[in-house]
């Protein structure tokens, strides 16, 4: 599987790995400047095709981020293994749940 960054503009990802606090992401995605439900959209297009186990590195500027992610985790069964409010950024690691 191809690891990298996705910013929601761009078709073409840079291979990257990230790591917070311990956690590797497998890709991740920059979703600074959309509002609700884009950063929520693009981040499920992103985990339908990450494999069980991998994990997402998901940056949004959109406040609402902070209520929506955490509740599109629960709903679809995926891990919200950290979030770090930065100010104006917000950034959060999901992991894909086992099938």
């Amino acid at each position: 599987m191809t690891r990298g960054w996705h910013k929601y503009e761009s078709e073409d990802p840079m291979t990257q790995e990230t790591h917070h606090a311990g956690t590797h992401a497998d890709e991740r995605l920059d979703t600074t400047g959309l509002l609700c439900p884009l950063p929520v959209y693009k981040a499920s297009l992103v985990m339908k095709r990450l494999a069980p186990g991998q994990v997402l590195e998901l940056v949004c500027t959109d406040p609402g981020s902070l209520a929506d992610i955490p509740a599109y985790a629960r709903q679809t069964g995926n891990i919200l293994l950290d979030t770090e409010d930065r100010g104006d950024t917000q950034v959060f690691w999901l992991k894909k749940a086992d099938s």
